[in-house]
C-alpha cells in the first residue's frame, strides 16, 4: 500500500528510529514501526479484514472521526490514517453488509497517516 505522510514533523518522527523513540517512548516506537511495515506490506486495506483481528485491530472510527481508521499501539495510542485518492477509496456504504465493506477495504490502497493519539481522551 502507498503511503503518505503530510505533516513534516510526523514523516520525519515515522520515518527516523531515533526520532520516532524520542517522541513517542520506545514501546510505542517499537510498535508504530511494525504497524508501518504492515501497510507498507498491505497490498490494499483488505489484507488487514477482518476489522478489530489482532494483532492490528484495524477499524474504521465513526461519529466526527467518519472516514479515518485506527489500528492499536499500545494501549490507548493509535496510528490514524484516511483513505487518499477518492476515486479508488469510495466512502463507507450505507448498508452494514460485511461483504460492501471487505469490498470496499479492497479498493484503498493508498491511505495518509494523520497522527497517533489516544482517541478515547
Amino acid at each position: 500500500m502507498e503511503i503518505e505522510i503530510s505533516d513534516n514533523s510526523l514523516r520525519k518522527a515515522l520515518e527516523d528510529d531515533r526520532k520516532r523513540v524520542r517522541k513517542f517512548g520506545p514501546d510505542i516506537a517499537a510498535k508504530i514501526a511494525i504497524r508501518m511495515t504492515s501497510l507498507l506490506a498491505a497490498k490494499t486495506l483488505a489484507d488487514l479484514w477482518p476489522p478489530f483481528k489482532l494483532p492490528e485491530r484495524c477499524h474504521e472510527l465513526k461519529g466526527t472521526r467518519k472516514g479515518v481508521f485506527s489500528i492499536d499501539l499500545k494501549h490507548p495510542f493509535r496510528l490514524l490514517f484516511r483513505p487518499i485518492n477518492t476515486e479508488s477509496n469510495p466512502e463507507r456504504p450505507d448498508s452494514d453488509s460485511a461483504a460492501d465493506e471487505q469490498e470496499r477495504w479492497k479498493n484503498i490502497r493508498e491511505i495518509e497517516v494523520i497522527g497517533i493519539e489516544d482517541t478515547h481522551a
